[in-house]
């Protein structure tokens, strides 16, 4: 036999192979994500609906399959044909699912040697169990903001592990000796062609010239990335830069940007500073994370291009990474917590638009307090808005994504056609943003596409 035909016949045969795999698959998890023949019927609650500033009168909320089907403060007729479930709400809060849009699913809750030097199959046994421990704290979505999810994605959404919606950027892009470049010193000079470990295992990648950033950033979209994450400013938690130092040329960030452009989706960069943010906005950058020490005209930047801002309440806290007294990593920490308060100050004064996420890293005792993460806001907004931004904003966030979102509807809403992921609360997080420090006295219910994931009322 002709060999040339010889391997096309293998490879149309691996072809079909992974065809077929990808349709039963897909069918397993369109039965996961919800079915037109369950509804559930929401009685008695009021609603903060993930834009309002005051909860509704007493209302109802029918969901049919994964989505609202209606919303009312009258009795809803509940089709006949539908298995039905009845929550009855008993005058708590019912309101969207919380969403956070920056998080590192699989590095959240081991510490940082254990991520450098673990097996990967450990790394993933820990974040399947950060992964359901997200949910019930209610994150029905997260924006994971660099990591290799992308099979603990496929598991929750195939119904094998419990876990919130991902929106996945994969390996985060970073040159050398940036913010991603986790290597030794002793690892450099690099061999020629030689992968680190963190990238074998997709944890960042690195590159240090534009067809090498376009070509990174194609892998990551290839493999299911629905925005890509790029480094493009020095960072706390990394070994070789400063705070100061801006990350790759103007051409290659513009590499990079372009080849997510190409996809329909956009990158959104790690910075902190006006000269690194500036360029990477020259790019066209979509998205700004940290950014806890720019200045009053690049904040305006930010406002006048419709650039989002995915802040988080950095404080010198309980919550602070413990570095040593003086540590390179501690002067950078105290650094970047110093312009928290004039971040969070210049972001409202120019109304940008700001998202929140957590950005927690390497301790389980931190990511366990994802509600009180939340709830520091408080310092700079009113309790109305920080659920906005962790609802209603974070979503119109993750829409961002276009037609690279890994889930098609709205979320971050109550109403009707929208994804129904829904928490209830045993009281009024309006009048006590602090319900949300103790989910699991305070949630009653859980719902993740159109699913009950805890429920004490039935």
């Amino acid at each position: 036999m002709n060999a040339d035909l010889t391997r096309r016949g293998f490879f149309l045969g691996a072809g079909a192979m992974v065809a077929s795999f990808g349709v039963d698959l897909s069918t397993h998890v369109t039965r996961a994500q919800g079915s037109a023949a369950t509804a559930i019927l929401i009685e008695n609650v009021r609603i903060f609906d993930g834009t309002s500033s005051t909860l509704s009168a007493a209302s109802n909320v029918l969901v049919i399959g994964n989505r609202i089907a209606a919303v009312s403060t009258s009795p809803i007729a509940v089709p006949t044909e539908v298995a039905l479930t009845r929550i009855s709400g008993g005058g708590q809060t019912l309101m969207p699912g919380l969403i956070d849009a920056h998080t590192h699913i699989m590095f959240s809750t081991i510490p940082q040697l254990a991520v450098l030097t673990g097996d990967i199959g450990f790394i993933n046994v820990a974040a399947v169990r950060a992964a359901n421990d997200t949910l019930m704290r209610g994150f029905t979505s997260i924006r994971d903001m660099g990591g290799p999810c992308f099979g603990l994605k496929r598991g929750i959404d195939a119904g094998l592990v419990s876990g919130p919606r991902i929106w996945p950027s994969g390996a985060f892009i970073s040159q050398t000796g940036g913010h991603g470049d986790f290597r030794l010193p002793t690892d450099l000079p690099a061999r020629p062609e030689a992968y680190t470990y963190s990238e074998q295992v997709g944890g960042s990648a690195i590159a240090d010239d534009p067809g090498t950033v376009r070509k990174r950033v194609r892998e990551q979209l290839a493999l299911g990335a629905s925005q890509i994450k790029i480094m493009a400013g020095g960072g706390v938690s990394s070994a070789f830069d400063p705070l100061d130092v801006t990350q790759f040329s103007p051409e290659e960030m513009q590499a990079g940007v372009g080849a997510a452009d190409n996809w329909g989706t956009y990158a959104t960069v790690h910075a902190y500073t006006p000269k690194a943010v500036r360029q990477a906005v020259e790019a066209g950058v979509k998205c700004i994370e940290h950014g806890n020490l720019l200045d009053e005209p690049t904040v305006a930047l930010l406002a006048e291009k419709g650039i989002w801002w995915c802040m988080q309440p950095f404080l010198d806290d309980e919550d602070a990474t413990p570095f040593a007294k003086d540590s390179p990593n501690r002067k950078k920490q105290l650094e970047m917590f110093s312009g928290t308060d004039t971040a969070y100050r210049l972001a409202r004064k120019h109304k940008v638009k700001t998202a929140w996420g957590t950005d927690t890293l390497f301790d389980a005792k931190v990511a366990a307090r994802q509600g009180a993460h939340l709830t520091k806001l408080i310092r700079w907004y009113d309790p109305a808005e920080i659920l906005k931004m962790a609802t209603a904003d974070n979503g119109a966030l993750l829409a961002l994504s276009g037609l690279r979102s890994p889930y098609d509807g709205k979320l971050g809403v109550i109403e009707k056609d929208a994804l129904a992921d829904l928490l209830l609360v045993d009281g009024n997080p309006l009048e006590n943003l602090a319900l949300l420090e103790d989910p699991q006295t305070n949630l009653s219910v859980i719902i993740k596409d159109g699913q009950p994931k805890k429920n004490i009322l039935a």
